[in-house]
């Protein structure tokens, strides 16, 4: 059953070769170029489906944009603002590239660390001063974020609120309304192909999946 406003929010990484070192356990999020194209050509069928990608890898300017324009297919990018600039990450002027062919670009923080447990200070440097930076390249506001890692609890999400984010994304994998404030999102890992995006992902979800996703997500945001 899919219920009437509903979207399906789906998350990329990294694409082809990293230009960087990653993070323990980062490569099972980077997926082939052909895979990636393999997967836009079934997602484009979805109206429902919302995607976006993390981290600010200099893929997203160098492989995705095109192939998301040459599809005619918009998307959210999530940057982590202390890597704009950096070997293998996207630039300021990827930053504006991306703008400009009408992608919206939000937060991932300054330096891709969870958002729980930290200072006052981390607090305001990941979630405001992270996003000052993004909206000076980006030339825009920038209204959005996405929890790095996934990771939020009820002090991140109303310190997120206060600070007039319109829009905050987890990983959560489960589905969201349209007009939800807190969106969740799906992953697409190495291995996932357009059979495991259509079983996994696109797949309407039982009620009972459904039943039980609420509670975990009632759980995580109010712990």
């Amino acid at each position: 059953m899919v219920w009437r406003g509903e979207v399906v929010n789906v998350c990329f990484h990294g694409i082809g070769r990293p230009g960087r070192e990653m993070e323990p356990g980062e490569d099972a999020y980077w997926v082939g170029v052909d895979d990636f194209g393999a997967a836009l050509d079934l997602l484009a069928e979805r109206p429902d489906v919302r995607l976006s990608f993390d981290d600010g890898n200099a893929s997203d300017v160098d492989v995705a944009l095109p192939m998301l324009v040459e599809r005619d297919l918009t998307a959210s990018f999530f940057l982590v603002a202390g890597r704009v600039g950096q070997p293998g990450s996207v630039d300021g002027a990827g930053v504006r590239a991306l703008v400009d062919a009408g992608m919206s670009v939000g937060s991932h923080g300054m330096a891709h660390r969870p958002w729980v447990g930290l200072s006052a200070e981390e607090r305001r440097i990941e979630l405001e001063e992270a996003r000052d930076r993004l909206a000076g390249w980006a030339g825009v506001p920038v209204e959005t974020a996405a929890c790095p890692l996934g990771r939020y609890d009820r002090k991140v999400l109303g310190g997120l609120r206060a600070l007039g984010y319109r829009r905050v994304f987890s990983s959560d994998r489960r589905r969201s309304r349209s007009d939800q404030w807190l969106q969740h999102r799906y992953s697409v890992r190495r291995h996932d192909t357009p059979a495991s995006l259509r079983q996994d992902v696109l797949a309407p979800p039982s009620p009972i999946e459904r039943g039980r996703d609420a509670l975990k997500g009632t759980v995580k945001a109010w712990r």
